[in-house]
């Protein structure tokens, strides 16, 4: 198939190599030109727990028109960065198009239904693969636990399968879901328990759980949304969040959240669409969120010195 990846960072860069891998037709679409030149002259370079490879047969550019032909179109890009890439590609999508949106936090999926049917979007949830880009044209990653899919709009689950399972030909750990919201909401609760507070406490995952007083934080901020999302009558797949959350972290103890990769290279962060969010459905429904209204502000405070 024809596989356009949107936004080709970590995960984007991760994506794109294992398909490419599979012997899919790849098309990486990024702004950082560098990056972009990179797989061009030498091919992507991939290391972690999947092993040690350069594949050369990603085609990639910062032309988003040359990916107008696409099956599939993943966009991997920050949630801030959505709307605008939904709309970029709105003109080449047609009825059999599947668009994938795979992101941190809340509300990417309404994003792109702003610009593309709910008809064509399946939203997916990454969970426990602690990537980075050590330098253009090169990524790594500590695990790879699992990709989540489930279709926007309620219909059967044949399509949804049917993608889940070209993803595990690709070598990833997939499963389709029939509750979207669940899905977002598990990945969620992670994100709020390990982005916002390892940036401000500029430490590890593992570094924040063997911390009492920063896991105390940590277990605020996740207490706060998981509350929040039960009052939302989200269906969670588990009653002990803290145990859940707690499993999550210890599989890639090493691993620093994107949030505060994105800190430490002065890109802003997509804590709007994490802690921020919790803050924001607080406000809304009328429930106080102390701690992920603190993490917010020290995180926005931290950036606004870029």
């Amino acid at each position: 198939m024809k596989i356009s990846v949107l936004g080709c960072g970590a995960m984007g860069s991760i994506y794109a190599g294992f398909f490419a891998e599979n012997g899919h037709e790849v098309i990486a679409i990024d702004t950082w030109g560098n990056h972009v030149a990179e797989i061009r002259k030498k091919g992507l370079r991939i290391e972690g727990i999947s092993g040690t490879r350069q594949v050369s047969s990603i085609f990639a550019s910062t032309d988003i028109k040359t990916c107008k032909d696409s099956d599939i179109f993943i966009i991997a890009t920050k949630a801030s960065n959505v709307s605008q890439v939904a709309a970029n590609i709105a003109e080449f999508i047609k009825s059999e198009s599947i668009v994938i949106t795979i992101q941190n936090g809340l509300g990417s999926a309404e994003q792109v239904a702003k610009h593309i049917p709910k008809e064509n979007i399946i939203l997916g949830v990454a969970d426990g693969f602690g990537a980075s880009i050590p330098k253009a044209g090169h990524v790594h990653h500590n695990a790879m636990k699992l990709i989540r899919l489930g279709e926007m709009r309620n219909s059967a689950m044949s399509r949804v399968e049917n993608i889940a399972l070209l993803w595990v030909k690709a070598g990833f750990n997939v499963k389709a879901f029939s509750d979207i919201n669940q899905l977002v909401w598990e990945k969620f609760i992670c994100n709020v328990t390990f982005s916002g507070p390892c940036t401000v406490f500029d430490c590890k995952m593992g570094q924040l759980i063997a911390d009492n007083l920063k896991w105390k934080v940590a277990l605020g901020c996740m207490s706060e949304a998981y509350y929040i999302g039960k009052e939302k009558k989200i269906n969670f797949s588990f009653s002990d969040p803290e145990n859940y959350v707690l499993s999550f972290g210890k599989n890639m103890p090493d691993a620093r959240p994107s949030m505060l990769l994105d800190y430490k290279a002065k890109r802003l962060s997509e804590i709007d669409y994490i802690n921020g969010m919790v803050s924001k459905l607080g406000t809304d429904l009328g429930v106080k969120t102390p701690y992920n209204d603190t993490i917010t502000s020290v995180v926005k405070s931290m950036e606004s010195k870029f």
